[in-house]
C-alpha cells in the first residue's frame, strides 16, 4: 500500500471522530488540519509540529506555505490520500482528504470527521500529496 491509500484508509478510520477546533486526537477531536495530521501520522508519514494557522481570513498563499511546511507537496492529480485545499465560504478555507468514496473532512456544523460522497461542492484551490 502505498502513501495515498494509507492516507485515504486512515481518513476513513477517522470517520466519526468529534470536531474540535484545532483538535489533535481521536479522544478530543480534530479540525481539518488536524485530521489530515492525525491521518498522516497513522499512515505512518512524519509530520512537523504544525505552524500556527487560522483557516478564517488566512489568505492561500499562506495555507500553501502552511502545507508545505508540514511535508506536503503539491499533487500532479487528485489521487486516493491527496490533500485538498478548497474554499467553503467567504474568507473560509477547508481541507478534505480524498478517498474512492468521497471526501473525508471535519464538518464543524455536524461537529465530526464525515465521509462527503461525490466531487468537492466547493471550488478546489489545489492538491498536495505526502511523499514516501
Amino acid at each position: 500500500m502505498d502513501v495515498g491509500e494509507r492516507m485515504a484508509a486512515e481518513g476513513l478510520a477517522l470517520v466519526g471522530v468529534p470536531f474540535r477546533l484545532h483538535g489533535r486526537s481521536v479522544e478530543t477531536g480534530v479540525d481539518c488540519v488536524g485530521l489530515v495530521a492525525l491521518a498522516a501520522r497513522r499512515a505512518g508519514v512524519r509530520v512537523p509540529t504544525l505552524p500556527t494557522y487560522k483557516l478564517r481570513g488566512m489568505g492561500q498563499a499562506r495555507a500553501v506555505q502552511n502545507l508545505a511546511a508540514c511535508g506536503l507537496s503539491p499533487a500532479p492529480e487528485m489521487g486516493e490520500g491527496a490533500v485538498l485545499l478548497v474554499d467553503s465560504g467567504p474568507m473560509q478555507l477547508h481541507l478534505m482528504i480524498v478517498t474512492r468514496g468521497g471526501h473525508v473532512h471535519a464538518h464543524a456544523g455536524l461537529g465530526k470527521v464525515v465521509l462527503m460522497p461525490g466531487p468537492s461542492p466547493w471550488p478546489v484551490l489545489g492538491a498536495w500529496q505526502f511523499q514516501e
